[in-house]
């Protein structure tokens, strides 16, 4: 594109002065390219919005993503605190076991003291005593010492026998808790590594559509330099072609309540438009920004303009509207509506009755609009027809 659009503006003003038809095939060529200009844009456009959502949708994934490694990092905190605790629990059993085998042990070798004592015929035997006819004395007080010595002996194999169950359990304790304590490690770095893996994929693909979007970026500023260059000189071929039209059609009458009350039908051709100015577009002609045709009026008109509701109604629509700007829609009754489009302002919200001639808003360029104005239609049962045909301009 670039220098090729830019024909030189001194030569188009002689080809003006031998007349403007001359001008005008040039005029509709530059303004055909600069319509599929736009539309190279505008599809550049929507290329890069869908790649700014993949971006919004990739950063919002790595802040998930980031938000479930910040979770992670904390319940491996809280793992930390209680591996310490089961690294606690375990030196305590070891100790606890460390313990119990070593009474173990003492009794273990008690037992086999009484036992070898027994064997060597060191302690007394109580059918002995009764058989070899000593002091009665003497052999009660030798059978309560041996019965105090039995029991002495059966305790202490009882206790020999609950150290080693305890022993037995601590043992078993004590290899759970290890087994948990790896099951636990494993798992964190398990899940920490499938953490790092997913951020970095993230990222990886934040940077891909970062980059794709920066190259989309410049492609569409290089394109809105042509354009610019291309609009400036379709505007000249305008005005050159401006000067060759007729006088275009003006409004000067503005509604008023003199026929307030009568139904919205009988209102043809006795209807006002809502500002005084020059109708710029007409219903039917083509829009050369989109290819589609206008559907109602464009009047030129000073910023700050009041404008007038055409006929008596109630206000059913009073918001901001995407390429209408701040847009007032009032219901006549009848299935006829009047769309007020591109104010500056609105005086009126839903559901306030309007009278003919009231001042409804304020002239602007709201929606995008370069050119002060306001956008007009008239519907009937939501479909618009030519303004025009009920107005009287004189």
């Amino acid at each position: 594109m670039g220098p090729r659009y830019i024909l030189p503006i001194f030569t188009i003003l002689l080809a003006a002065s031998a007349g403007a038809a001359g001008a005008a095939p040039a005029a509709n060529a530059q303004k055909e390219e600069l319509r599929q200009l736009r539309g190279r844009i505008d599809a550049l456009q929507q290329r890069l919005a869908a790649a700014e959502e993949t971006k919004s949708e990739a950063v919002d994934s790595l802040r998930e993503s980031e938000r479930a490694i910040s979770e992670t990092n904390r319940v491996l905190r809280e793992f930390d605190g209680q591996q310490r605790a089961l690294d606690a629990t375990l030196s305590e059993l070891q100790g606890q076991s460390q313990r119990a085998a070593a009474e173990i042990d003492g009794q273990q070798a008690q037992l086999a003291r009484l036992l070898y004592q027994q064997y060597l015929g060191v302690q007394p035997d109580a059918l002995k005593l009764l058989l070899n006819r000593d002091d009665p004395n003497r052999i009660a007080r030798e059978l309560h010492y041996l019965t105090h010595l039995s029991r002495a002996r059966a305790e202490l194999i009882r206790a020999l026998r609950s150290n080693l169950g305890r022993l037995n359990e601590l043992e078993r304790a004590t290899r759970q808790q290890s087994a948990e304590l790896a099951a636990i490690d494993a798992e964190r770095h398990a899940q920490r590594k499938r953490l790092e893996a997913d951020k970095r994929a993230r990222k990886a693909v934040l940077v891909r559509v970062s980059r794709q979007i920066a190259q989309q970026r410049r492609e569409i500023s290089t394109l809105k330099r042509n354009e610019n260059r291309l609009a400036t000189l379709v505007e000249q071929l305008s005005r050159m072609l401006s000067r060759a039209r007729p006088e275009a059609l003006r409004n000067e009458r503005l509604p008023d309540a003199s026929d307030d009350g009568s139904p919205f039908v009988q209102l043809k051709g006795r209807l006002s438009l809502p500002v005084r100015g020059e109708l710029r577009n007409r219903f039917g002609s083509p829009r050369e920004d989109s290819g589609l045709s206008w559907k109602g009026l464009f009047i030129a008109a000073p910023a700050g303009q009041e404008v007038r509701a055409i006929a008596a109604g109630r206000v059913v629509f009073a918001d901001w509207l995407r390429g209408f700007g701040n847009l007032l829609i009032i219901d006549h009754g009848g299935g006829y509506m009047s769309l007020y489009g591109n104010n500056e302002s609105l005086y009126k919200q839903v559901g306030a009755a309007a009278l003919g001639g009231e001042s409804v808003a304020a002239v602007g360029n709201s929606g995008g609009n370069t050119d002060s104005g306001l956008y007009f239609e008239i519907r009937h049962q939501g479909k618009a027809f030519d303004p025009l045909a009920w107005i009287n301009l004189k």
